[in-house]
């Protein structure tokens, strides 16, 4: 069990209000009820921060960049999911004819299918981080010790491949429970999440997607996009690909740059 003075403050707060019930449920005659009712609402209250992805109650949350980034008029664009071997090389030629970096949110395992493909978007100037080593579907009901595996696992296969050991983290779907923020810790790793999504794994209309992305576009902004697991149009094409360009060129009208999440991290 991690230790408790670096637990988030909601995980010793609920445990606190469990020793608080218990004790009232057994020394206090009919309180039972209410102290049912504290435990009942302690659990409505974590499982709502554990549905909120750029909530900071379960542990520490980066959905901007840092001051020093805004006053460089930085924006980072972060693309997940992938690599994709038909949709990642047509997102890295569209970023190098923008001047952009970005940062690819990579599950580790599509890195390992794809070595020289992961191997491409470092060298072309962008970064890859953890994206959890599969993916799985009930990544936010883990404990302590299927988060360390299931990171640490990411790590070093991302690490093997690229030669760079990733310091930032997204949880699939941005959903994790007070577990993690003790591993991550642990592992030096930055929980990222992000300022807006454009909804592209889902949304099919790419008007609708950069409309989302791009609204109140501003220095510091994390966007999130998707190379894996990418929508298509009516038109068979993914997503990402009909909106990257236009939203690469809203952010030189805005005259802002786009960077990787270490540069854009970096005070």
């Amino acid at each position: 069990m991690p230790d408790a003075a670096r637990m988030p403050p909601i995980f010793v707060a609920s445990a606190g209000v469990h020793v608080l019930a218990l004790g009232a449920a057994i020394l206090v005659p009919g309180a039972w009820p209410w102290a049912l009712g504290a435990v009942v609402l302690n659990h409505a209250l974590i499982t709502g921060a554990v549905l909120m992805p750029r909530g900071s109650l379960i542990g520490p949350n980066v959905t901007r960049l840092p001051q020093a980034a805004i006053e460089r008029r930085e924006v980072a664009l972060t693309i997940d999911d992938g690599p994709d071997p038909e949709v990642t090389p047509q997102v890295l030629d569209l970023l190098d004819a923008a001047g952009a970096r970005a940062t690819f949110f990579c599950i580790a395992e599509r890195v390992a299918a794809h070595p020289a493909l992961a191997r491409e978007i470092v060298a072309r100037g962008h970064s890859i981080q953890n994206h959890t080593a599969i993916h799985r579907h009930d990544f936010s009901l883990l404990g302590p010790r299927g988060y360390t595996a299931e990171v640490l696992r990411a790590q070093d296969m991302l690490a093997a491949v690229t030669g760079q050991r990733p310091t930032c983290f997204r949880a699939p779907a941005g959903f994790r429970n007070p577990f993690l923020a003790p591993v991550l810790r642990r592992l030096g790793l930055s929980l990222v999440s992000w300022t807006r999504r454009g909804f592209d794994t889902r949304e099919r209309d790419p008007a609708k997607v950069l409309a989302r992305l791009s609204h109140k576009l501003a220095a510091g902004d994390i966007l999130l996009m998707h190379d894996g697991n990418a929508a298509r149009t009516a038109g068979g094409t993914p997503v990402v690909l009909e909106v990257l360009p236009s939203l690469l060129q809203k952010i030189a009208q805005a005259k802002l740059r786009a960077v990787t999440l270490p540069e854009g991290l970096a005070e």
